[in-house]
């Protein structure tokens, strides 16, 4: 039987790179086999918040990812935006779970309408068509008419919509736990066991971050 511990992640143009970056953290931790996908505007945000410049062959960028999240190892697998042979392009292949953190609004619309032009969308394609768990942490604001049409229309088919919200009842104090909040909402939504935050009416500050 195929690994169930597998799962596609998706980062692209939106502001919000520390979200991306945390999850993977937190997925690796979790000892899930990551495929990882990177759009051209993703890797300018990179640049930009975290100033992580990725270089452009998909090996060399995993090598480069991991040193900086400081992984000596990793079960972690960049594909490049054509390699249409990679598993996440088949529906007889592809991981049953894909997050896209951050997703902007551009990558909203292509997935809306099945464009799949790129791997990036491809993948969320072969999610919906397989009926699998899909979730995009769109970073917008405000949400235009026409965004609010695209996420009604996926969230029709089943696709989980978690805006880049995080909440502030765990007395943050820092942007980290920020950011923790929202890695913690889209683990529980995976299914994935995690002690960033706590929940509502627990004792939040007994959890420290892992």
């Amino acid at each position: 039987m195929m690994n169930e511990k597998r799962i596609t992640l998706a980062w692209t143009g939106a502001s919000g790179a520390p979200y991306g970056l945390r999850l993977l953290q937190c997925l690796l931790a979790a000892d899930y086999h990551v495929f990882l996908l990177i759009s051209s505007a993703a890797k300018v945000v990179l640049a930009t918040e975290e100033g992580l410049k990725l270089p452009s062959q998909p090996e060399e960028a995993k090598i480069a990812l991991l040193k900086y999240l400081e992984y000596e190892q990793g079960q972690l697998e960049i594909c490049g935006k054509s390699d249409w042979f990679s598993p996440v392009a088949s529906g007889s292949a592809a991981p049953k779970k894909m997050i896209v953190c951050p997703c902007s609004a551009g990558t909203l619309a292509a997935i809306t309408h099945g464009l799949s032009d790129n791997l990036l969308e491809r993948a969320a394609d072969v999610v919906i068509k397989e009926r699998g768990q899909l979730v995009l942490v769109v970073r917008e604001t405000p949400f235009s008419t026409i965004h609010l049409e695209n996420m009604l229309a996926l969230s029709k088919l089943g696709v989980t919509i978690m805006p880049a919200a995080p909440g502030f009842y765990h007395q943050p104090q820092s942007i980290n736990e920020l950011v923790d909040f929202m890695a913690a909402r889209i683990l529980d939504h995976l299914g994935i066991e995690q002690t960033l935050v706590g929940r509502w009416g627990y004792d939040n500050r007994e959890l420290k971050t892992s």
